[in-house]
């Protein structure tokens, strides 16, 4: 007898797409799916972040942990971060930064010379590498794009300087949060409501309204045309279960029903700017295809131990 097939086709379908933000619906999967593909997205798909600080001149109010931590919070565009090695498996330096294949060199220097304070701010990171900047955000209430001064990193005042070099590295979130990709990633599973027409029509007006707004969110409004409630937003349903305990509590159990569909979920993606939302999702299904072509090598492994026992640890040289 052949072993039962538990082979999946999951569907997607893009529903609001931006440089940082991305909203579509997962279907035909299970939780579980859905769960890892979150976990990838925050954790797991790699970007690069100033990993190293070296200062060279420091005479402003910060020490300098607290500046190399706020620089290692700069999200950099990462596009390339996926084809990019990690530095302890970087076999062509000897991590220092003078290397093209896993890491990307910053200068900054700044000096306060006037009586007005400075801003040092990302757009003061020279960087080695074109493709690898400090990112920039084009809707921060800017008319013109020469005023958007960047992510600020510290204020001089006159007299004081800063200078520095910093070594970007590829990383992981699950390392360390300045190199997740994600500013949130959620899912929620679709929820399906059903009224009762037969039920709800036995309602007073006053009833009907009682019941659309025990909803702390607009899920359900009373048409003024038909003095029906309808279910606007079911997406804006939390499962917080308010309007089933009120129609408990007005003795109509049944009047409205709501199930979560459980092979259906809703995704919110917003990207820190490294990677656009899009890619982000894209890159986490080739990690997670990947992790899982690990763990399918790991149990063809295991198999061929227990077939060929000590001749096949041998043979791969355990």
């Amino acid at each position: 007898m052949e072993n039962p097939s538990y082979q999946r086709f999951p569907k997607v379908k893009i529903r609001e797409l931006k440089d940082d933000y991305a909203k579509f619906e997962l279907r035909e999967t299970d939780a579980s799916m859905a769960n890892a593909l979150r976990r990838v997205m925050i954790a797991e798909v790699p970007t690069i972040a100033i990993d190293l600080v070296e200062i060279e001149v420091n005479s402003s109010v910060l020490n300098d942990e607290f500046i190399a931590h706020r620089l290692g919070l700069i999200p950099l565009t990462s596009e390339r971060a996926m084809s990019m090695r990690f530095s302890r498996d970087c076999d062509a330096c000897d991590g220092d930064g003078q290397c093209e294949f896993c890491s990307v060199e910053f200068h900054l220097r700044a000096k306060c010379v006037g009586d007005q304070t400075l801003d040092v701010t990302s757009k003061d990171l020279y960087s080695s590498d074109h493709t690898v900047v400090p990112v920039e955000f084009s809707d921060s209430g800017f008319d013109n794009p020469e005023d958007q001064r960047g992510i600020t990193i510290v204020k001089l005042r006159k007299g004081q300087e800063l200078r520095l070099r910093a070594i970007a590295r590829k990383g992981i979130g699950k390392d360390h949060a300045k190199w997740s990709p994600a500013a949130t990633v959620t899912f929620m599973y679709e929820p399906e409501i059903h009224i009762n027409e037969e039920m709800m029509e036995t309602l007073s007006l006053e009833e009907k309204t009682s019941v659309v707004e025990s909803s702390p969110t607009k899920v359900f409004a009373l048409n003024p045309q038909t003095q029906q409630v309808e279910v606007v937003d079911p997406e804006a349903y939390t499962y917080d279960d308010e309007v089933l305990k009120k129609v408990e509590a007005m003795g109509k159990p049944g009047l409205i029903e709501i199930y979560a569909k459980e092979d259906s979920f809703i995704f919110t993606v917003e990207s820190t700017g490294a990677i656009k939302a899009s890619q982000l999702v894209i890159n986490a299904i080739e990690v997670l295809k990947q992790k899982l072509d690990a763990v399918r090598l790991l149990e063809d492994t295991v198999e061929a131990d227990d077939q060929f026992g000590e001749l096949g640890a041998h043979m791969r040289g355990g």
